[in-house]
């Protein structure tokens, strides 16, 4: 089994400090959360979509090897797979783990975006969508492709906005427990996530403003371990990872009763490694929500309803923070924020510090299980995790 020792995030809320500052300062946080020394970390994984584009910096593994003396000759290496980088990064690290070549390793998740303007961001995040072949015309491609994901809703079970503005209403809300958030000190004026062209306008599509997350510079680690280390922590005991064609029009062509088949697999995949029958054995949820549609697609996936029906866990009530099944109680990446390479790496850090206990403001009362969904492009990759106390 793989534990979860410790784990650190930085201030969402916060900008202007370098890939390299914020890489070390989440590392660091991690080995002091963890309690474990750096000399005793025998591997380290990065997850980074676009250092090259925002920062004009590729090989990030070399800066994890500049941050303590202990690691100047640390074998690292570089995960991406867009949103999803971070997960990707996580599983490398469990792969090298489970396989025995070690007993400790960093997992570190960074992101830098908000050293250049919302369009010029956008343009680069764009590289995640097939180039030249979708997201083609839109200031921003990726609510532009999101929309296009809502209509495909609509046309199948029906979509009404009031159901995705509850889920940003819900994740706002979540954020201002948390002291973390990039949202924390947001004021949201009545009206603003309802269908109001002033209070909230539209961005591209159906999708309005606050459907949609916004640019966030960040990092999070944590520091992971195999049972041969010897140390009680949260228990990595399930995951799943699908990867499915790169254009959504490929994806959305399927005709199965889940929008997403292979998200729907990954889903049953991650709940059959870690022996649980689906979402009434889990207590809290951590789920991509780069735009509120992703977080209603992703509801159904994970068994809350049945398929094309995430309306009724919305409304009734299930996920909300005192709900039967808390979604995002961290805020979420609409709330608490979403830099793209370190997300998946904090879904898997607050899902450890939920079943410890340790989540403060936002700990979900008794949860001893948790499930992650990290998603990355178009629903391209798709990355769960079942961590248990």
């Amino acid at each position: 089994m793989i534990r979860v020792l410790g784990g650190y995030q930085t201030d969402f809320a916060r900008s202007g400090v370098s890939l390299y500052d914020m890489m070390r300062e989440a590392s660091l946080g991690a080995l002091e959360s963890a309690g474990v020394a750096a000399r005793e970390v025998e591997v380290a994984h990065v997850g980074n979509l676009a250092g090259e584009l925002f920062a004009g910096q590729a090989h990030l593994g070399g800066m994890v090897a500049a941050i303590d003396p202990a690691w100047s000759m640390l074998p690292t290496s570089r995960h991406e797979a867009a949103c999803a980088s971070g997960s990707m990064a996580v599983l490398a690290a469990m792969a090298d783990l489970e396989a025995g070549r070690y007993d400790v390793a960093l997992v570190v998740g960074v992101e830098l975006m908000r050293n250049v303007g919302a369009k010029e961001a956008a343009q680069h995040l764009g590289c995640a969508a097939w180039a030249g072949r979708e997201g083609q015309g839109a200031d921003f491609p990726w609510p532009a492709l999101f929309a296009e994901i809502a209509d495909e809703v609509d046309v199948r079970y029906g979509l009404a906005h009031e159901h995705l503005a509850r889920i940003a209403e819900i994740n706002h809300g979540n954020a201002l427990r948390n002291p973390l958030a990039q949202a924390r000190s947001w004021t949201f004026p009545d009206g603003c996530f309802g269908a109001d062209n002033l209070l909230n306008p539209l961005v591209e599509g159906r999708l309005r403003k606050y459907d949609c997350g916004r640019i966030t510079d960040g990092a999070a680690a944590v520091v992971l371990a195999s049972d041969r280390y010897g140390r009680p922590g949260p228990a990595i005991s399930g995951w799943g990872h699908r990867t499915a064609p790169m254009l959504l029009k490929d994806k959305l062509a399927t005709r199965e009763s889940y929008l997403f088949p292979h998200l729907r697999r990954a889903v049953l995949d991650t709940y059959e490694r870690a022996g649980l029958r689906g979402p009434d054995d889990v207590d809290v949820i951590e789920t991509h929500d780069c735009f509120t549609i992703t977080e209603y697609v992703a509801l159904d996936h994970l068994g809350l309803t049945p398929p094309g029906e995430s309306w009724r866990a919305v409304e009734s009530g299930a996920i909300e923070f005192g709900g039967s099944l808390p979604v995002n109680p961290s805020g979420g990446l609409i709330g608490l924020g979403h830099p793209v390479g370190a997300t998946g790496v904090r879904m898997l850090h607050d899902a450890a510090r939920q079943v410890s206990g340790g989540a403060g403001e936002c700990q979900v009362e008794g949860a001893r299980t948790a499930l992650t969904l990290n998603i990355g492009g178009s629903c391209t990759t798709v990355a769960l995790f079942a961590v248990t106390a």
